[in-house]
């Protein structure tokens, strides 16, 4: 029988005579690795303390979510009592058939929530037994050190201008600023430094933060001082993509991590990976996944290796961010809750064939719908001899609310409404001998009773874009003809544009062509976040760069084919950006941006900047310009009633900013006003001061104080004449008077 290692303790002299034998063999052979022997076990605290009745009855409850990560039962689940055996002690010791179950068990169930009062801790017992063991954990009680109240910087004091005016970021050379814009004057610079990114700058959804781009990581800016808010490690990161409520985000590099034991903010889970979600509040990483391999050959034929391009976002988030969603294409939907980021249901929605899904922008409210809810909408191709399908699914129940059929379909893209009223999924098809291609909308009403659809079908050549109307049921369409063989000229496009005609009720009729314009080469739509107002354009094109600037809600007489139509359109002005790439709409609608960038072509790089309606305010080159945007506005807080309240006074409203327009425009110099309105305020105190001064000499040689109105006067009596004349008193006074008769 092997000894013990108690049995072979070094500091024992034998009688043989051998006082220094090494036993570190032994003692490395026999010692207790806490690590091996103890991993299994996890303990729970935070747990409400019960009587003895209601012990069990915790313990199954605490079963229900000890077993959705891992393998245990009630026997392996021990609750310690306190001395006199009435009461829990509050925490429990749980053991689970694997360490692998055990660690599973402290990533998922760590700092979940029981019940309002209770938020149970988990951790391993190896470490709580590691820590203890080497001294870490100090047995004297010391009251914790409560630092001192610093105030946070306000993140959104932008919205507090006094001007309404929006911010945009400008990305040229090496510089990055941030600017107010203005709408006659030169633009008001907040602030700008010089290599704040390494690849590019890009806003959260809500404008809160301006994100840059490192070697080694991401960093979140914000605040008045614009100072450092967020960081996140992510060597070699290339894109980044924010949640809805700016609360999460993922990163991703095309390079899978190297992770080095001791990383301070990555673990060994995150080595090999290319995704990573974050948790924005603790800088912490929620869960990191690898890259998938895109289905398809990797080479052609002649042996060249094909680039393929990933999906980007490849994780997807619900309009309200309690899930996030990430496709196997042809295989499945994976469907995560957060925050724990555990895959709903531990299974993977199987969907053959999907090809493309996308979640509602906005809370669905379907008809008669009383539970919560949120919808995707995703497509399969035809499979044998089943026909290609769209699907509308809702989640947590994976009921499938609405399907439809399709046939002889080559693509299709899926285009939600910004309040998911609708879905328009846009089918472009293939005749029986696929020489021809023609597209067809097929729109799913949401929020109507059994969710119908409308077919749109009378359309001519392939919708190369769409975009709907935000906030709205109007849309506009670009169609383009077949490319005769060997043309290197593209085809010529046509311009459509969609309403509904007027219904009963608050029913939307059925849409309808309101007008095409065709011999066009447009390719872009880009609505006003507020909607009525569009901008058709040209980009990326060496021989096109047109503007069309679009009014849906025109106030002048409706023709009379438009009628029982609920739009009056009217093209309010065109106008020209040669080497145009972007075009950007400020978050007011009020102001359109349209930029070159260098990242695209290099000639005449810089941006324009336009009215609503079409009007050029600015033009700009900049060499080396590479990037403008708009920094988002939150959701407004008021109600639908005072949105309607302000439309209806909006005049009286516009009034106060065509003062302040006015004032700009006529003011040559911003710095020669504030001089001149710094020589008055100068000027005023003076009189002051010459005025009390005076009052004291008055009192002095015991002269009356002058009323009122001789105050009046004399301040009339100096604004009449030089601001710098000097006012001179006499004053006669009698001392003695006598009496004298001369000859």
């Amino acid at each position: 029988m092997a000894p013990s290692f108690e049995q072979l303790d070094p500091e024992t002299e034998y009688e043989d005579g051998e006082e220094d034998i090494d036993y570190s063999d032994l003692r490395e052979q026999y010692d207790v690795r806490m690590e091996e022997g103890l991993d299994t076990f996890i303990v729970i605290d935070g747990l409400p303390k019960v009587p003895p009745g209601s012990k069990e009855k915790l313990v199954k409850f605490l079963l229900r979510k000890l077993t959705s990560v891992g393998k245990t039962k009630e026997e392996n689940v021990y609750m310690p009592m306190n001395e006199a055996g009435d009461m829990s002690e509050g925490f429990a010791f749980v053991e689970y058939e694997t360490s692998a179950q055990a660690a599973a068990a402290v990533k998922a169930l760590h700092a979940t929530a029981l019940d309002k009062k209770h938020t149970i801790a988990v951790n391993k017992l190896t470490d709580i037994e590691r820590y203890g063991r080497e001294g870490r954990i100090d047995e004297t009680y010391k009251a914790p050190e409560i630092p001192p109240f610093e105030e946070k910087e306000h993140l959104r004091w932008w919205l507090g201008d006094g001007e309404g005016r929006d911010q945009y970021v400008m990305f040229h050379g090496e510089h990055v600023g941030v600017f107010w814009n203005e709408t006659s004057a030169s633009p008001q610079q907040v602030i700008e430094r010089d290599h704040w990114t390494e690849s590019f700058v890009q806003w959260s959804p809500k404008g809160t933060y301006l994100t840059s781009m490192h070697a080694q990581g991401v960093q979140l800016w914000g605040g008045p001082n614009w100072s450092k808010q967020k960081r996140f490690m992510h060597p070699g990161v290339n894109l980044v993509d924010f949640s809805p409520d700016e609360r999460y985000m993922t990163t991703w590099s095309h390079r899978p991590m190297v992770v080095e034991e001791g990383n301070p903010v990555l673990s060994l889970e995150e080595d090999g990976k290319n995704y990573i979600i974050w948790d924005v509040a603790t800088n912490k990483p929620l869960r990191s996944f690898v890259t998938l391999d895109v289905p398809g050959p990797t080479v052609d034929a002649e042996g060249n290796q094909i680039k393929k391009k990933i999906q980007w976002p490849a994780f997807k988030w619900s309009a309200d961010a309690k899930y996030v969603a990430r496709m196997t294409q042809g295989q499945s939907i994976s469907v995560y809750e957060l925050p724990r980021m555990n895959l709903m249901d531990k299974t993977s929605i199987k969907i053959e064939g999907v090809m493309d899904f996308e979640w509602c922008p906005a809370n669905p409210h379907r008809d008669n719908r009383k539970e919560y809810e949120q919808l995707f909408c995703y497509w399969t191709p035809e499979l044998g001899s089943n026909p290609a399908k769209v699907g509308l699914m809702s989640i947590p129940s994976k009921e499938v609310v609405r399907t439809r059929n399709l046939f002889n379909v080559s693509d299709a893209k899926l285009h939600w409404q910004s309040d998911s009223s609708y879905v328009c999924v846009k089918v472009d098809r293939h005749s029986k001998s696929k020489k021809t291609m023609a597209t067809n909308l097929e729109i799913f009403r949401v929020r109507e009773k059994g969710v119908p659809v409308e077919v749109v079908d009378q359309l001519d050549g392939t919708v190369i874009n769409f975009a709907w109307e935000p906030h709205g049921d109007r849309f506009v369409l670009i169609t383009a003809g077949e490319v005769p063989q060997g043309s290197a000229v593209p085809p010529k496009t046509a311009v459509s544009f969609f309403c509904p005609e007027k219904a009963k009720g608050n029913t939307v009729g059925n849409f309808k062509l309101i007008r095409t314009v065709d011999k066009k080469n447009n390719n872009a739509i880009h609505w006003s976040p507020n909607g009525r107002f569009v901008v058709v354009a040209t980009v990326l094109n060496s021989q096109s760069y047109d503007m069309d600037f679009w009014d849906f809600d025109f106030e002048g007489e409706k023709e009379e084919k438009d009628r029982d139509l609920t739009a009056n359109l009217q093209l309010m002005a065109t106008a020209d950006h040669y080497g145009v790439t972007d075009i950007e709409w400020d978050p007011s609608g009020r102001f359109v941006a349209s930029s070159a960038s260098v990242w695209k072509h290099r000639v005449e790089n810089g941006y324009h900047l336009h009215t609503f309606s079409g009007t050029v305010l600015r033009e700009e080159p900049l060499e080396g310009f590479k990037q403008w945007a708009w920094r988002p506005r939150p959701e407004r807080l008021l109600s639908k009633d005072e949105m309607k309240n302000v439309r209806k006074n909006l005049r009286e409203y516009s009034k106060q900013f065509d003062e302040i327009d006015q004032a700009k425009k006529s003011s040559a110099n911003k710095a020669v006003v504030e001089a001149r309105r710094r020589m008055l305020d100068e000027w005023l105190a003076w009189r002051e001061r010459m005025q009390a001064d005076l009052a004291e000499e008055r009192e002095d040689l015991g002269l009356p104080d002058l009323s009122e109105e001789q105050q009046a006067l004399m301040v009339d009596e100096e604004d009449e004449g030089d601001a710098g004349r000097e006012v001179e008193e006499v004053f006669e006074e009698i001392l003695d008077e006598s009496e004298e008769i001369l000859d």
